[in-house]
């Protein structure tokens, strides 16, 4: 197994001089960073344009023409992004004939921007380009106004979401790196909540890249799935299960506090410091999904009527039953995941639901969950890309067994009512089997402290309960 530190020291080694090398060094930007920002770039892969292509590790063309003779691709390597394992920022500095800066953009969530602050100008001192970092997020501005308009966003990135991204797993890694799993999730967010910060908008924290690690993007590229293994391995085996970070999940919402199931009960979820809303998903007469525990409104409305003999208009004019978009909208509104328990599905409203995961970009955020094997198994068949659990009762299943029938991530035994600690069921041997698998095991909603104590100590990987506040 080959440590961190020799890692770095092999790339550090192969960093041999060459004229490309030479010219990247010589235009580096300068990275303006928060004053705590706790992570900053270990590694850039250069890639130089002498004539328009192809970026190898962007999607994007980059055009030469009105814009420069020549331009730089600086790929951006940092372990840490505050909510996930590594992250890879990119910034693209354009010279002129003469070698002199003449233009520049940088990535920004996804996407890139000409690097022109909001006086027209592009920043630059001694002719090097100088742009501002998002704190803890790292995406790139000409100027801290874009960041500081962001900044609420930032301020919970940094905070109460940290760790929430897991193992990043970009397009440019999809079918590379294989490590992403609910127990390897678990322990970048432990690690992760322990950097958590407050940013303070103030960008005085300079980083010269060229202090970075510079090497061709090919080699960095090689070099970066073993790297994103051999975190994972420091982390498990530094990280003991009983100090690994349990995910807080509010069963129907904080249903102990409010309404189940509804916008209240997800605003308080999430005021009460929970990862997630477990809810519960039913599809109406006309195919829209929407969020109900029971097919009937009697219980908790008072009033006649089932769902599945409702179209979507005949249902709200009866009670207020939130429809998946509304809910999606509310939880990314309150910066909460989901874990939906889905009752009741069919292809129309599949459809709808999947649309509006990745409409909204909520999809690492979501778990999809059912007691129904052909549920999950089709969700999975469909959509190998999202996150799914299947749950069950009898203490008998084999969990390993039925996850690998269904293609579940997790496993959610539903063992609440069976005995006055049901985590002693849980014994080394069984949860050693289910980690060994690879999976994940979310437990029943439970309200009893000694027992949540309990299961925290076993390094779960989540636990729900009607008072989520218990869980924190």
């Amino acid at each position: 197994m080959t440590s961190l530190t020799d890692q770095v020291a092999h790339l550090r080694f192969v960093s041999t001089d060459t004229p490309d090398r030479a010219l990247a060094l010589a235009h580096a930007p300068v990275i303006r960073f928060d004053v705590r920002e706790p992570f900053q770039p270990l590694a850039v892969g250069y890639t130089v344009f002498r004539a328009n292509g192809t970026s190898p590790s962007f999607p994007r063309d980059i055009v030469l023409d009105g814009r420069g003779a020549v331009c730089i691709e600086y790929a951006i390597w940092w372990d840490w992004d505050i909510q996930h394992l590594y992250e890879l920022e990119h910034i693209w500095v354009f010279l002129d004939a003469d070698g002199r800066l003449a233009d520049a953009d940088a990535s920004w969530h996804g996407g890139y921007s000409r690097m022109i602050d909001e006086h027209g100008a592009l920043p630059a001192e001694d002719g090097r380009l100088v742009v501002c970092s998002e704190p803890g997020k790292h995406a790139f501005a000409p100027s801290p106004a874009w960041l500081i308009e962001r900044k609420p966003h930032t301020v919970r990135s940094c905070t109460s979401r940290s760790g929430a991204g897991g193992v990043w797993v970009t397009p440019l890694f999809e079918g590379v790196i294989h490590d992403r799993n609910p127990n390897t999730n678990q322990l970048v967010r432990t690690y992760l909540e322990r950097h958590a910060f407050e940013p303070t908008h103030q960008f005085d924290l300079r980083f010269a890249l060229e202090k970075a690690i510079c090497v061709p993007w090919d080699t960095l590229n090689a070099w970066i799935p073993p790297r994103v293994t051999a975190w994972l391995d420091e982390l498990e085996r530094t990280i003991p299960p009983h100090e690994r970070r349990v995910l807080r999940i509010a069963h129907r919402g904080a249903s102990a506090h409010a309404q189940e199931n509804s916008a209240d009960a997800i605003r308080i979820a999430a005021e009460l410091g929970s990862d997630l809303v477990e809810v519960d998903v039913r599809v109406t007469a006309d195919g829209v999904p929407v969020i109900s525990h029971d097919d009937s409104l009697n219980r908790v409305y008072g009033v006649p009527g089932r769902i599945p003999e409702l179209t979507l208009e005949q249902l709200q004019a009866a009670a207020p039953v939130m429809t998946f978009d509304q809910l999606l909208e509310q939880s990314r509104e309150v910066g909460i995941g989901l874990y939906l328990d889905i009752k009741a599905l069919t292809p129309t409203a599949a459809a709808r639901m999947f649309s509006a995961v990745d409409r909204t970009g909520m999809k690492s955020a979501v778990i999809f969950a059912s007691f129904s094997v052909d549920t999950v198994t089709e969700i999975k068949a469909n959509r190998p890309d999202v996150v799914t659990s299947i749950l069950f009762g009898s203490t008998h299943v084999d969990p390993v067994a039925l996850a690998q029938a269904t293609g579940a991530d997790v496993v959610h035994p539903c063992w609440e009512r069976v005995s006055d600690d049901p985590s002693t069921l849980l014994t080394p041997e069984w949860l050693a089997r289910v980690r060994a698998a690879k999976l994940g095991v979310v437990t029943w909603h439970e309200e009893r402290p000694p027992v949540i104590a309990s299961l925290k100590r076993l390094g779960v990987t989540g636990i729900c309960s009607d008072n989520p506040e218990l869980l924190v």
